[in-house]
Order: C-alpha cells, then sequence, then structure tokens
C-alpha cells in the first residue's frame, strides 16, 4: 500500500515499491496497489513501472471494499498507513514501513507484522513533509531490504 494521508515523508518511494513489485510479478504473485484518490498518481507510477501488470485498485474502492480485497490477500507491505493497520488487524503477512512516524507508538499490532524503520537520528520527527528535504528515514531503505525481510512473506 503505497499510499500515507499524513503525507511524503510517510510515503516509501514510488520507485522502491515498482522494484519489489517487479521480483514479486516475477515469481507469479499478483500485485494489488491500494490507497485513496490521493494516492492514484503515485500508485499508477509504480503500475507504470511494471508495465501496469499490477492491479490499480487507488480510488476505486471505498474502505469496506479496500477491507474485504485485503482479507483476501496473502500479505502486505505498507507504509505506516490506515490500511496497514487494517491488514494488521486482518492478521496478515505484513512488512510496514516507518520513516516520519515512530513504531513504537503505532505498531502494526500482529504477529505476523515486520517493521523496517532506520531510527536515524533526525527520525521520528512526525512531519508531513520532511525538514531537512532529504527523506532519508524512507528513501534509505532499499527494495533489496524489504525483499530480505520478505522471508517471512509466502512464496
Amino acid at each position: 500500500m503505497s499510499g500515507a494521508e499524513y503525507g511524503e515523508a510517510k510515503r516509501w518511494p514510488a520507485a522502491h515499491y515498482a522494484q519489489v513489485a517487479k521480483m514479486r510479478l516475477h515469481a507469479g504473485w499478483q500485485v494489488w496497489l491500494f490507497g485513496s484518490q490521493k494516492d492514484a498518481a503515485v500508485a499508477a507510477q509504480i503500475n507504470q513501472l511494471n508495465d501496469n501488470r499490477c492491479v490499480d485498485l487507488s480510488g476505486k474502492t471505498s474502505i469496506t471494499e479496500a477491507i474485504d480485497l485485503l482479507a483476501l490477500a496473502d500479505a502486505v507491505i505498507s507504509n505506516d498507513s490506515g490500511l496497514m493497520h487494517v491488514a494488521a488487524a486482518l492478521n496478515k503477512k505484513l512488512i510496514a514501513l516507518y520513516g516520519s512516524s515512530d513504531p513504537r507508538f503505532t505498531p502494526p499490532l500482529n504477529a505476523n507484522a515486520k517493521i523496517i524503520s532506520l531510527g536515524l537520528d533526525c527520525s521520528p520527527c512526525f512531519k508531513r513533509q520532511c525538514p531537512l528535504g532529504h527523506t532519508r528515514c524512507l528513501v534509505d531503505i532499499t527494495p533489496q531490504q524489504v525483499i530480505e525481510e520478505s522471508s517471512l512473506l509466502p512464496d
């Protein structure tokens, strides 16, 4: 789930999501992109970087429909967002990416969740946009790190 209503300081880069999606698509997975209408441009970018092989649901579902679809998912990779917490509540295998927020305050309440947070000196800052202009707390989480941590996810 590439969206983050709070702001870009909670949004992992689209190109990083696209790389993880590409690896999962190559492994035979179906990749669904969730988010609100505000996230549609980011989801479209991820999808374009994958030759439109993802199922882009951003802005196309109600919250109830998104919850129903998440219930069908095998695994979720998400920013710290409302839908990430929904996935946790549904007991999904989950990788939760934290940048400007603090996983100690708002963790996914799910034993199947893996949190990735770099814990840089400048984070958590709790800002909507990076006050330093670099968003390293998210940019420096590499797609390879997420893939390595995804060993908890089904093949």
